[in-house]
């Protein structure tokens, strides 16, 4: 894909103080688009790509919103056409993840979760494709994950919004196609942020890449390309896909130890 694929492209990325949706949003910058990174808590972050945006020529602007508001999301959308100009993709990869024991979880937690992952999501897109008919075109990828393919115990809420996200991709696709707006889904896998360091006083990266059968594991720069592509005229013909990005996690039979694939 050409270094300037999303020359003058208008886009807002949620999620983009920290970890994958910062990234996404530096890449989406270095390909020549103009970015509004919104962020929920993590305003340092978020400050900083843009400082880091505009020190090389670019256009950005950091907007904070909370995400599990309807009245929120809506305004993040205007907020961010109005400093573009106009909007033209939409990456929705603002989350939440948590883990909890099915049988201890609370209506305020499922409805967190729910609220951000999954309404969060679509009333976002549903604010920015008012500006994309506007513009007679448009590209949303929204954040999933693959445990919206496969289950691990404790993630009993928070797989249900990505797999919803997986099966909301696919049906807003072919909706919205005839429109000219493309929409496609990111499902990473186990992925280098820095929350895990935050979260598991135990984490390894080196050990994580034992278990995934391209022997490493992901970067935030691995799941930031794949989202440029599926925002660029590059992937002009995929409506309704969830790409993985995993590393193979997903394709490993679960009876299979890692070793199998060496």
């Amino acid at each position: 894909m050409a270094a300037n694929a999303l020359q003058d492209k208008l886009a807002l990325v949620t999620g983009a103080g920290t970890g994958i949706g910062r990234e996404v949003a530096l890449e989406f910058a270095r390909q020549g688009a103009q970015v509004v990174l919104h962020y929920a808590n993590s305003k340092e972050g978020a400050q900083s790509a843009v400082a880091e945006i505009t020190a090389a020529g670019g256009k950005a602007l950091a907007i904070q919103a909370d995400l599990g508001q309807v009245s929120e999301c809506l305004r993040l959308v205007d907020a961010a056409a109005h400093f573009l100009g106009g909007l033209e993709i939409l990456v929705n990869n603002s989350g939440i993840t948590e883990t909890w024991d099915f049988t201890a979880v609370s209506a305020e937690q499922f409805d967190k979760l729910y609220n951000v992952n999954i309404r969060g999501q679509f009333f976002c897109a549903q604010r920015a494709v008012k500006y994309m008919l506007a513009r007679g075109q448009g590209a949303i990828v929204n954040m999933t994950s693959v445990h919206g393919f496969a289950g691990m115990p404790g993630h009993s809420v928070y797989a249900g919004t990505k797999g919803a996200i997986i099966a909301w991709t696919r049906e807003l696709g072919i909706e919205l196609a005839p429109k000219q707006i493309r929409v496609n889904a990111v499902a990473p896998g186990w992925i280098e942020v820095p929350n895990h360091y935050i979260k598991y006083t135990d984490y390894d990266v080196k050990e994580g890449g034992k278990v995934i059968p391209l022997g490493r594991v992901g970067s935030p720069l691995d799941v930031a390309k794949v989202c440029a592509f599926l925002a660029s005229d590059a992937a002009a013909f995929v409506v309704g896909a969830t790409l993985l990005v995993d590393g193979g996690t997903v394709a490993l039979m679960s009876l299979a130890s890692p070793q199998v694939v060496e």
